[in-house]
């Protein structure tokens, strides 16, 4: 199969009945490892067609990736009461319990990274250790002009926003995105729990970010925080293309590979 030929989807419904897409790919004996993207992007695009899936499954891991709800095939409500970060982190051990999995190893990026800090935090020991690519401290989108935004959607107005700009403009870029219901997300997840020094998860992190992203210091200040939190600076590399990066793989391997033990 091409690394980007989209592997089949199943459905998970979550407790809201929104349907989350998930994909499974390699043995389910092997150890699972847990794949979740960043926003306006999909299982497909951030780890199918950039090369994760098929060097995690040769390296013998059980994968399971999701489009979060608001991407890719799931289901795409519009009202910001569907984006909380504790709705967000629900979704995903509903997943883990549709799968039967007790354990799991997680990789996230940028929003899929800040789900990942309150899952590992939330589930204890089921989230066995975490791979967070790409996430400051704070809410990274308080500047998203919401009003704004909707007011391009509904009447072409200007976004003279640059960072509400440039995020509409990479949402626009997979066919399958639905603007409005990303634009809820990012009202939904304001006033929600952020990643602090003050409430990092237990488990071994490796933080991982483009030595070009603005966040770099951020994510270098969260890793410096965490009880067992390592950190790699992916060269040469911005928010955006840091996930196709074949070093960041790299050391996320080399982290998945090694012994873990949770600290009391």
């Amino acid at each position: 199969m091409s690394p980007r030929t989209a592997p089949p989807h199943r459905f998970v419904t979550s407790n809201d009945g929104v349907q989350i897409a998930t994909y499974e790919l390699g043995d389910p004996v092997n150890p699972t490892v847990l794949l979740v993207h960043g926003f306006a992007s999909s299982a497909v695009a951030n780890w199918h067609a950039t090369g994760w899936t098929r060097d995690l499954v040769r390296a013998g891991l059980h994968l399971i990736a999701i489009d979060q709800r608001g991407h890719g095939a799931s289901d795409k409500p519009h009202s910001p009461d569907a984006y909380t970060m504790h709705q967000l982190v629900t979704d995903i051990e509903l997943v883990l319990d549709a799968y039967l999995v007790s354990e799991a190893s997680y990789v996230g990026y940028s929003l899929g990274a800040r789900v990942g800090w309150q899952a590992a935090r939330d589930f204890g020991a089921r989230i066995s250790r975490a791979v967070l690519g790409g996430i400051p401290d704070g809410d990274p989108l308080k500047r998203f002009q919401i009003a704004d935004a909707r007011a391009h959607l509904e009447h072409g107005t200007d976004v003279t926003d640059h960072l509400t700009g440039v995020y509409l403009k990479m949402a626009k870029t997979l066919p399958s995105n639905d603007l409005p219901a990303l634009v809820a997300l990012v009202e939904g997840m304001r006033g929600g729990p952020q990643p602090s020094a003050e409430n990092a998860p237990a488990q071994p992190l490796l933080f991982a970010t483009g030595s070009d992203d603005t966040i770099l210091a951020a994510s270098r200040a969260l890793a410096a925080a965490a009880p067992q939190g390592s950190f790699f600076e992916i060269p040469g590399r911005n928010h955006f293309n840091a996930p196709t990066a074949r070093a960041f793989r790299d050391a996320a391997l080399e982290f998945l590979r090694a012994p873990v033990s949770i600290r009391e």
